[in-house]
């Protein structure tokens, strides 16, 4: 049986579907968890394949990327967010959600590279503090579309992104800690397959926090599924600039 850690937001409902309608019983074991989770998992060794954060895929010893579908965009994410009472520019500090690592490393680049600003860096456990309106966050996943719409500016990551590099970005990708059967690894891509084929009736089967409209239109306008070609050079890009351009000190999270 092969262990998948699976991450419970809503863009990977398309993914959860597939596995569930096409794998076979006992074939595999699913554990749902944050991004952060999935990677513990996969280090530790608790897991055989997950949702990767594409940051710590570097952390596995024999990491393979085992199919062509992720978590990217190609325009506006709308879960990956940088929000805020103030202009960017003005921040002083960030408070950081911590369940994804490739999500605070692409805030310290931005801030970096692009915002030209250097804030301190604070990270911020979501179950036991409330928002407050003047500060800046980095909000991800379901937190970012439930709750960032309540502050006045708002910096998609990926949108940033993709004006710096005209690349498009990967947040996660399915990735294995060691080598996977090769018949495993073409019936787990056609189980991925169908569920990005029938978003729909993924957004109907499982219970989540949106709209069903809301969700659906999230799905299909803000999620890229497929790892082609231009977003493994836009993984490639980040991996690159992630280990080259920021400081050990400023990775760590």
């Amino acid at each position: 049986m092969v262990r998948i850690a699976a991450i419970n937001y809503l863009n990977t409902i398309p993914f959860i579907y597939g596995l569930e309608a096409c794998m076979a019983s006992g074939e595999i074991a699913m554990q749902f968890c944050t991004p952060a989770e999935s990677a513990l998992l996969l280090r530790s060794d608790k897991a055989d394949v997950g949702i990767m954060p594409v940051g710590a895929i570097g952390d596995l010893a024999d990491p393979h990327i085992v199919s062509d579908f992720c978590i990217g965009a190609t325009g506006p994410v709308a879960s990956v967010m940088v929000v805020s009472g103030r202009p960017i520019a003005e921040v002083e500090e960030i408070l950081l959600d911590v369940d994804s690592r490739t999500s605070v490393l692409l805030t310290r680049y931005m801030c970096r590279e692009k915002w030209h600003i250097s804030p301190k860096f604070t990270p911020f456990d979501f179950t036991r503090q409330e928002l407050r309106p003047e500060c800046c966050y980095l909000l991800i996943g379901d937190k970012a579309l439930a709750w960032g719409g309540g502050f006045r500016y708002r910096y998609d990551l990926a949108e940033e992104w993709i004006a710096l590099k005209k690349l498009p970005f990967v947040f996660a990708c399915w990735t294995a800690n060691k080598p996977l059967s090769p018949a495993f690894i073409e019936s787990f891509n056609r189980a991925l397959e169908y569920g990005v084929r029938h978003i729909p009736e993924a957004v109907e089967k499982y219970n989540h926090q949106f709209p069903r409209e809301y969700a659906y239109r999230y799905l299909r306008d803000n999620i890229s599924f497929t790892l082609d070609s231009e977003k493994r050079a836009g993984l490639s890009e980040f991996r690159r600039v992630a280990l080259e351009k920021l400081t050990p000190r400023e990775c760590v999270c």
